[in-house]
């Protein structure tokens, strides 16, 4: 039994591990424009004086207290969008996600994943990967935290992430 829990406690441990890691390769890449925002940005982000804020942004700043990191990588390199999609598909595979959306528009794909919390609309991981068109870029972005999923339309909002109208079709699609 205590091999059991010592064998479980491992595998729980490296596949946190190797989330937390599974695309920092490509952070610092030539051709790689890359924002990395961390659990310690969004909580100093949260503590903006908002007195007079609307109700969007009073929405922004409840979302960013449920958010741990955000990480999105945009390459236009054939090679590196290639090692991306590899390790996309890889990461989806081990770490259990599931498809919430998929869209293909003149050549542009977009997978929309999620790891789902305590209810359906609760997340606690979403990855998305949107294949460039002919001059396009490629987007990979991982966002993890426990949030709702209806509220990412403020997050594309107020900060303009790339693929972020693709993530407001998504908020809107499961309610």
């Amino acid at each position: 039994m205590k091999n059991f829990i010592i064998t479980l406690v491992l595998a729980f441990v490296t596949t946190t591990f190797y989330a937390q890691g599974a695309f920092d390769k490509f952070d610092g890449q030539d051709d790689v424009t890359s924002v990395i925002v961390n659990k310690k940005m969004f909580d100093l982000m949260s503590k903006v004086k908002a007195d007079n804020a609307d109700k969007d942004t009073q929405q922004y700043i409840a979302l960013i207290k449920k958010l741990d990191n955000l990480k999105v990588f945009t390459t236009k390199n054939p090679k590196i969008e290639a090692d991306m999609k590899a390790s996309a598909d890889k990461y989806v595979k081990s770490a259990g996600l599931e498809e919430l959306m998929r869209v293909n528009d003149s050549g542009k794909n977009v997978r929309i994943l999620v790891k789902s919390g305590a209810s359906d609309t609760q997340i606690k991981e979403l990855l998305m990967f949107v294949d460039g068109a002919k001059n396009d870029e490629t987007v990979l972005l991982s966002l993890t935290g426990n949030f709702d999923l209806n509220e990412i339309s403020v997050l594309t909002d107020k900060m303009q992430l790339p693929g972020g109208s693709d993530l407001k079709k998504a908020s809107k699609g499961k309610k």
